[in-house]
């Protein structure tokens, strides 16, 4: 969902923190990212559920993401892993925040997205579609 809807990368996921989550705003901090992220009730009700059930396993791991292997130990679940937990799916975490990033490059001005999500303005460039909106043209007169 994080992915998806926040356009979160595969690092951005395991290494997300209990003290990154503001459960009064129902914001995250996400990486790099200069601001909180706002969740929507969608991402609100899944991060709950991953509280829950990181709630019935006795650990002192600071992050949301708890495996078997990180559960005694204080490191983030690997990229790895959050890539195998989509297998079902079909799609990469990566191809999943690439989308987004698409979405939101060709719809918004490439500078905020890069500035929202902490990212070099020249790196949101790759995500311009190749198609022109004819909406977005101005008027041509014959």
């Amino acid at each position: 969902m994080l992915a998806l809807l926040h356009g979160a990368s595969s690092t951005e996921v395991p290494t997300l923190k209990i003290t990154d989550i503001d459960a009064a705003a129902q914001t995250l901090r996400l990486g790099k990212r200069p601001h909180p992220v706002p969740l929507d009730p969608a991402s609100w009700t899944v991060l709950q559920r991953c509280l829950n059930h990181r709630a019935e396993w006795p650990t002192a791991n600071p992050h949301v993401m708890v495996t078997k292997g990180t559960k005694a130990g204080r490191s983030p679940a690997s990229t790895s892993y959050l890539s195998h937990v989509l297998d079902d799916s079909g799609y990469p975490p990566r191809m999943i925040r690439g989308t987004r990033l698409v979405d939101l490059v060709n719809t918004m001005d490439p500078k905020l997205v890069a500035a929202a999500f902490g990212m070099d303005p020249q790196a949101t460039l790759i995500y311009l579609a190749d198609h022109i909106d004819p909406g977005r043209l101005p008027h041509q007169h014959k």
